[in-house]
């Protein structure tokens, strides 16, 4: 779950950090060009690390719990954004992030339990 979290908001981070100012309207190309931006390619990487890690960790337990469990990264990417960007977060912003907070408390009170069946259908 660390590896799931922590890929996911450093991925997003690298790839704010990465992305060129001018990239606001910009085109196709011009995106596919910024994936070469050194940042970005460490950000893109990250992501599709947590992208494998996440099917692992959605094979081993319940959607319902790999969900907002993993959610605590938006608390991350937050803190991140702060400190590394120096962007401005407000207070409305801080509560949802505590609401985040308490809703992963709640939720990781249980056991990261996958219902097995035999009748599960199984997609090639």
């Amino acid at each position: 779950m660390v590896v799931v979290v922590s890929s996911n908001a450093f991925g997003d981070f690298l790839m704010k950090r990465g992305m060129p100012v001018s990239a606001r309207l910009a085109t196709p190309l011009q995106f596919i060009d910024a994936l070469f931006q050194p940042w970005v390619a460490a950000g893109v990487a990250l992501l599709i690390l947590w992208q494998m890690s996440r099917m692992a960790l959605l094979s081993w337990a319940d959607l319902s719990y790999v969900l907002p469990i993993t959610s605590i990264g938006y608390v991350l990417v937050a803190f991140l954004g702060k400190v590394m960007l120096n962007e401005q977060i407000t207070g409305r912003r801080w509560m949802g992030i505590v609401l985040i907070v308490a809703g992963v408390a709640l939720v990781s009170g249980g056991t990261p339990q996958t219902a097995h069946s035999t009748a599960r259908k199984v997609y090639p």
